[in-house]
């Protein structure tokens, strides 16, 4: 109980990128301007599926989603990581702090990963039986498919922020990170953490190999659909609608994988925290801006919508 109360009164704090001040105030000045262009793309994707009657498909159901999930997981990071900045690392949080924000980091890229996976499946559907679309991607099915992600999300990320808090925590409590990433936070336990690393790892797996195999799996049978269409246009149209999806997949799962799925002793935390920056503050920025340059529909009223604004 002693050891409990030690490990709930630590206080940890972030290592400053820098230790010169001007250096840290214009990576503060690249993350609020990278996070306020992330909240604005990701805010007019929603709002423009929202308006546009047109664009109530389920296609643009489940974008419309990605963009509000995008707009919770890098708010879940940001303004802490400014804070943190602003302060030259003296920003504390507290252990329940941390392991509050390794839970909403966790569920919601975890929801995230296999809403891309929704996203496939649902552009398989549209592909390879255009006739059957509508009857199969019913309304209802689509919000299942939306819930059953963040439930996933929810049930993979509880029980390992829980199993990695549970972990004791002594004297060194500067986390090699900008937030409470889960390898960078277990580093600093006092104990021996093989069996979390394990956890960690094999959920870590799960939720990037199975959507990723399912999302290659649809991906076989559409590309193998898109080939036996006959018009140039139509193909080029098909491959437009799907390339954008893909783009964001290689992004998302590329720089998880890299962190979540490396073996523990070859893991860097200054590499770490240089490729975490790519998924929680840059991905967030490219995915409106792919979706919207190469999607036709989505560009048409964007500025249907700015038109009817003025």
């Amino acid at each position: 109980m002693e050891g409990i109360n030690k490990t709930l009164k630590i206080q940890f704090f972030f290592r400053p990128f820098s230790t010169h001040p001007e250096v840290q105030m214009v990576i503060f000045v690249a993350f609020l301007l990278m996070y306020l262009t992330s909240l604005g793309g990701n805010a007019t994707i929603a709002g423009i599926v929202q308006v546009n009657h047109s664009l109530h498909t389920p296609m643009y159901f489940f974008l419309a989603n990605l963009a509000v999930l995008e707009i919770f997981y890098t708010t879940s990071i940001a303004p802490l990581a400014l804070a943190n900045l602003l302060s030259m690392g003296k920003t504390s949080v507290s252990i329940t702090g941390c392991g509050t924000q390794m839970f909403f980091f966790v569920f919601l890229g975890g929801a995230d990963c296999v809403l891309l996976a929704v996203m496939a499946y649902d552009r398989f559907i549209a592909i390879c039986y255009p006739l059957r679309y509508t009857l199969i991607m019913s309304w209802p099915l689509c919000v299942e498919l939306v819930a059953g992600s963040l439930i996933l999300g929810f049930l993979l990320s509880l029980p390992l922020t829980m199993l990695i808090f549970h972990l004791p925590f002594c004297n060194d409590n500067e986390i090699y990170h900008f937030y409470c990433d889960m390898p960078a936070v277990m580093r600093l336990a006092c104990a021996d953490t093989h069996v979390h690393e394990t956890a960690l790892y094999i959920i870590s797996f799960i939720v990037l190999s199975i959507p990723l195999s399912l999302i290659s799996i649809s991906y076989v049978f559409i590309v193998a659909a898109i080939l036996r269409i006959q018009s140039t246009e139509g193909r080029h149209r098909a491959f437009s609608t799907c390339s954008s999806h893909i783009i964001v997949v290689l992004l998302q799962y590329g720089c998880t994988s890299f962190i979540y799925l490396s073996p523990p002793s070859s893991y860097s935390p200054e590499m770490g925290r240089i490729v975490s920056v790519v998924y929680t503050f840059i991905t967030p920025i490219l995915n409106p801006l792919i979706y919207s340059m190469r999607n036709k529909e989505l560009k048409d009223a964007l500025r249907k919508t700015l038109k009817t604004s003025r």
